[in-house]
């Protein structure tokens, strides 16, 4: 049997379990799949499961022009070779040097300009250093020596640029 993908949009997390847990609490035994998915649903908002399942999703739509504006300034080896002059785009083409510094680690600011000069080739890694730090993707020391990804999920035109560029 094939199973839906049914999408859950939960504005606010905290509501959903703190509904979640009273709506278990008055339960004896724990309950059965069906009843449970119905808890979650009246939890997100919904009247019941049936209800969720009809709603449309509230999936963000992908930003095409930024998207597409963010692919040509990458050749075809996934190297910048421009610097993009929309700031939404400027942070939609950092993910993919984002995601070439290592994960939880301490970093070295000759490190990170390795990284970043193996993906350009327009030659300002420091435009896109001081750029990482500016739009939320990395952090740094007061001096600059030390250099560490700050970890979140990409966003998903991030998603389908580096897709993309893979």
């Amino acid at each position: 049997m094939t199973k839906d993908a049914t999408p859950l949009f939960i504005a606010d997390v905290s509501d959903f379990t703190r509904s979640l847990r009273r709506s278990l609490a008055q339960t004896e035994t724990l309950p059965g799949h069906a009843a449970m998915l119905g808890l979650v649903a009246k939890s997100a908002g919904y009247r019941n499961h049936q209800h969720l399942k009809a709603t449309p999703s509230h999936r963000p739509e992908l930003d095409e022009l930024a998207l597409k504006r963010a692919r040509r300034v990458f050749d075809d080896e996934g190297r910048m070779f421009r610097w993009p002059k929309w700031t939404k785009v400027q942070g939609l083409c950092l993910w993919p040097f984002w995601v070439r510094l290592p994960a939880r680690q301490d970093i070295s600011e000759k490190e990170v300009n390795a990284v970043l000069q193996e993906g350009l080739t327009f030659g300002d890694h420091v435009l896109v250093r001081r750029s990482l730090i500016d739009h939320g993707f990395a952090q740094r020391t007061i001096d600059g020596s030390v250099y560490r990804r700050i970890e979140q999920r990409p966003t998903p035109e991030a998603f389908a640029l580096l897709e993309h560029l893979s």
